[in-house]
């Protein structure tokens, strides 16, 4: 990786977008965004918002490990 973030994410985005499911990040960055979502119906957050934020978390933990 470049040290950049912003390069190292466009580089895992278009990764995740022409791997799809067979990426190594596609699973885990949904598996978070599900428990995202969960927690979200669960509290006073939004679905939407909740599931955004545990993608965002996870896709920032598999590009900065």
């Amino acid at each position: 990786m470049s040290g950049n973030f912003v390069d190292d994410a466009k580089t895992e985005i278009s990764g995740m977008a022409k791997g799809g499911m067979r990426h190594p990040s596609t699973k885990p960055v949904l598996v978070a965004a599900a428990a995202g979502a969960v927690v979200g119906a669960l509290t006073p957050l939004s679905v939407v918002g909740a599931a955004l934020i545990g993608a965002g978390i996870m896709f920032y933990k598999r590009v900065r490990p």
